[in-house]
């Protein structure tokens, strides 16, 4: 059996929250017209056939409790004229208030995540193996989520303790108080432990009011041992998405739940970065690709919708199930910045989920409303745990280095205080690479609090770099050196390319008007001006993570003649602090050292 899982909210009732009204976006409803094997719904409020169940859903939060800086902490709105603009977003005192407000005249509301609620987490969570964020999401009154990628950074029983609560085996307690868990289930029914074959976790709930039963089943991408770190997922199996809701939607129908939702940890690429985009034009799912399109395609009918997450995008489709009838497949971008509303029109009747009037909406969460009051204090307290840490300045930046790019200014950045710190500790170091996904947020030059516009904190790095990777050595030939360029875009890589950030001296092009490996022109692969030769061996330093084959990168796993050095943010600290000061900011890296044909 799965372990037993405490939580408040089984049966309640929500009670009227004070907040001002939310920002609208376009509806993707499906037409009545959709399939006429069943009633249009003409009511669907009180006693009578229909019941409206709102389902509000976010996912990717990754502990942005305090409103997130730069470009995530914006989105892009698509006007009535056809031209975008950019509107900021985020931060749970301002979540909280749009979904107690969106909440309001909803007897029959249901709050769920997609995963990757912790993990990744700027310091004020993160500094507290996030706690903070588990405290803030009770507070939300979330009732269900699924397990994501970044549950398992720190191991399934630290995510054990995250649920079921208790302090923290090496750091305690904090602030003197016994953390008491999530008041939600966790689900996790594609994650088993590989001597018992059980689920680690709850695999589905049930949510029940007044007859009204709603299911839900979460997973995460079957593809977590590739992106989560070797001794965080060790022990565990991750199932095949599809196969694993589709059987445990049998279960639930044998007790009697008929209208299911599915909480996926996988997503897609919408075709506009526009959250209010019409997803469905000019017709049903051709504004989304990627994998979350496959497994909406195959998961059973007997699923009414599909929440999801993992790329951070936002969109609302309909993708048609194995039956060919329209499902809703929604996704709230990330770090808080988005929620979805789904109206879900329950059959007293049948049980089940009328899906002609199923409509869904990405809303923003505007930073112009109230702030939450009990969000404002439970950021206050850790803010004032973090702050000793937290203000301690790094260095100095002559303007913003961003996070974004094929090859990044952040991402210069970090492998040259990597490829430093490994000269520190052997100086036969050759070169450096990083993991783009590993570089979560960029610097700002505009101080982020009173430091001053130009210095870096340690919390500001924390953001950049929040994994607590070490910086390994590792040998590795030169034709391997070429081969873990050319996985950047071929293998699992291929549709969704992954560009390591390289440190200065190594130079390359990429070819985009190519296919798979060929991408990378291997003879163009230079350090210092000279081709890298094949047969020689090449000392690499990379974080832990790729160090042990990580996005996709198997080649960097066969590295020989390891070293585990330290603490990755630790070397980028250190790297700024020798090579910044007040007089002389570190300049904005130029980012030019992959050349690219398109």
């Amino acid at each position: 059996m799965p372990p037993t899982i405490r939580y408040r909210r089984t049966h309640r009732l929500l009670a009227a929250a004070a907040g001002l009204a939310t920002v609208g976006a376009l509806a993707a409803a499906i037409p009545a017209s959709a399939h006429q094997d069943e009633p249009t719904p003409s009511h669907h409020h009180g006693n009578g056939r229909y019941q409206d169940v709102q389902l509000l859903s976010f996912n990717d939060l990754h502990g942005n409790l305090e409103p997130p800086t730069g470009s995530s902490g914006r989105v892009t709105e698509l006007q009535a004229d056809g031209t975008t603009k950019t509107v900021d977003a985020g931060g749970v005192e301002y979540l909280a208030t749009h979904l107690r407000d969106a909440r309001k005249g909803n007897k029959y509301s249901i709050t769920a995540a997609a995963g990757d609620m912790v993990g990744a987490s700027p310091l004020i969570s993160g500094l507290f193996h996030d706690e903070p964020t588990i405290e803030a999401l009770n507070g939300l009154d979330l009732d269900v989520t699924s397990v994501g990628n970044h549950e398992f950074d720190e191991g399934a029983k630290e995510l054990a303790r995250l649920q079921k609560g208790g302090c923290h085996p090496t750091d305690g307690c904090y602030g003197g108080k016994k953390f008491t868990g999530a008041d939600f289930p966790y689900l996790a029914a594609n994650v088993t432990d590989e001597k018992s074959g059980k689920p680690i976790l709850k695999p589905y709930w049930v949510w029940k009011k007044n007859g009204v039963k709603v299911g839900f089943i979460g997973v995460t991408l079957e593809g977590t041992p590739n992106i989560v770190s070797a001794e965080g997922v060790k022990g565990l199996k991750f199932g095949d998405e599809v196969e694993t809701i589709n059987k445990y939607a049998k279960e639930l129908q044998r007790q009697g739940v008929k209208s299911i939702v599915a909480l996926i940890h996988e997503g897609g690429a919408p075709a506009s970065t526009a959250y209010n985009y019409d997803c469905d034009s000019p017709g049903a799912g051709d504004g989304i690709s990627g994998p979350i399109v496959d497994i909406a395609k195959n998961v059973t009918p007997a699923v009414d919708a599909l929440v999801t997450g993992h790329t951070h995008q936002a969109y609302a489709c309909t993708v048609p199930d194995p039956a060919g009838r329209p499902r809703m497949v929604t996704s709230a971008s990330s770090f808080g910045r988005l929620y979805t509303d789904t109206t879900l029109t329950y059959d007293r009747w049948t049980g089940d989920i009328a899906r002609t009037a199923v409509k869904s909406a990405n809303h923003v969460v505007t930073r112009d409303v109230a702030k939450a009051a009990d969000m404002t204090t439970l950021v206050t307290k850790w803010k004032t745990l973090a702050a000793p840490v937290a203000s301690r300045p790094l260095g100095y930046i002559a303007g913003d280095i961003g996070n974004t790019g094929t090859e990044s200014q952040a991402g210069d950045l970090i492998a040259d205080a990597q490829l430093a710190y490994a000269k520190s500790v052997d100086p036969e170091a050759d070169l450096a690479v990083m993991n783009p996904g590993g570089i979560r947020a960029g610097l700002t030059y505009t101080a982020s609090g009173g430091e001053g516009d130009g210095v870096v904190t340690y919390g500001e790095a924390y953001t950049v770099q929040p994994f607590a990777n070490t910086v390994n050595l590792v040998d590795l030939t030169g034709a391997q050196v070429i081969t873990a360029l050319q996985q950047q875009v071929s293998g699992s890589n291929e549709a969704s390319p992954k560009i390591l950030q390289i440190s200065k001296g190594l130079t390359y092009t990429l070819d985009l008007t190519k296919t798979g490996a060929a991408r990378v022109v291997a003879d163009s692969v230079k350090l210092d001006g000279t081709a890298i030769d094949p047969a020689a061996t090449y000392r690499v330093a990379m974080n832990s993570f790729l160090a042990g084959g990580g996005d996709g990168f198997a080649e960097l796993g066969k590295g020989g003649n390891v070293r585990v050095g330290g603490d990755d943010l630790a070397a980028l600290g250190t790297y700024l602090t020798a090579n910044s000061s007040a007089a002389a900011p570190y300049p904005v890296p130029a980012a030019d050292r992959i050349t690219i044909v398109k």
